[in-house]
């Protein structure tokens, strides 16, 4: 396993990127709009992982709550697992509180789940598994 990514919340991927990309000199290297998780993302390679800019495309989405709650900053941790369903059930056979039992759509094409973070002290963990073309 590895670090896939770390999703940070912002309102506003253009204005985030004025630090990222501007600043730091980080390259965004794909934006996309996921619609089944009402974000717009941008990924920006760092090292061997991603930063990965979220920004919500609607009012109900999970990033506008957690903006609300908590203003801009880390969202999740995801980490890369080659079996997505096999991570699930032994996490679930472990006790722990899942988000998401199945995997769904991520974006890039991946399959992506959800760990509570009542499971995972108090951090949002995604799971993440590319798909192989």
């Amino acid at each position: 396993m590895k670090i896939d990514h770390i999703g940070i919340a912002t309102k506003g991927i253009d204005d985030a990127l004025k630090f990222w990309a501007d600043a730091l000199g980080l390259e965004n290297v794909h934006t996309e709009v996921v619609e089944d998780q009402k974000v717009r993302v941008a990924m920006l390679p760092i090292g061997e992982s991603r930063i990965e800019l979220l920004e919500p495309t609607s009012n109900d989405s999970p990033i506008s709550k957690f903006l609300e709650k908590r203003g801009g900053g880390i969202h999740h941790i995801a980490v890369e697992v080659e079996d997505i369903r096999a991570a699930l059930t032994n996490l679930k056979e472990k006790g722990m509180r899942l988000i998401d039992e199945t995997p769904r759509l991520g974006a890039e094409g991946c399959l992506v789940a959800f760990v509570h973070p009542s499971s995972a002290n108090g951090v949002l963990l995604e799971l993440v598994q590319s798909i192989k073309t």
